[in-house]
């Protein structure tokens, strides 16, 4: 049985979510909705700001979001991000979306990119700094 394919690793590149996508998720097209896209890429950066950043975090901007191709009803679907920049409070992430078509062939095509900034937040829900690295 064919394993799940990676893309090549940078270092700092963590694997955060993989998923498959239903026919609940398609446009009348067949394509799977960009806005389901987005909001996982949102998830997948959000995982290393909330490492980062040692609790609560909320999206501030996307700075940049890129679709390079269709994601189809039941790929495979990876996401993979790394921080790229932290500041005061925030945190920038990029994520990488490739999509992993008919299992069995083992295609792998790159079909988002995207870069997020997050800011840490405390339990009032106002920014808080981040806590100094490790």
């Amino acid at each position: 049985m064919n394993q799940p394919l990676n893309p090549p690793h940078l270092p700092g590149v963590m694997p955060v979510l993989r998923l498959i996508p239903m026919p609940a998720d398609a446009n009348p097209s067949g394509d799977v909705f960009g806005g389901w896209i987005m909001s996982q890429v949102d998830l997948a950066g959000s995982v290393p700001a909330v490492l980062r950043a040692g609790g609560r975090v909320a999206t501030v901007a996307v700075n940049a979001f890129a679709f390079k191709a269709p994601v189809n009803i039941g790929d495979l679907v990876s996401f993979f991000a790394r921080i790229v920049k932290t500041g005061r409070t925030s945190i920038t992430v990029e994520v990488e979306v490739w999509s992993q078509r008919r299992w069995g062939a083992a295609e792998l095509v790159q079909v988002t990119d995207a870069t997020l900034t997050y800011v840490a937040v405390g339990s009032d829900g106002k920014s808080r700094e981040l806590p100094a690295e490790a």
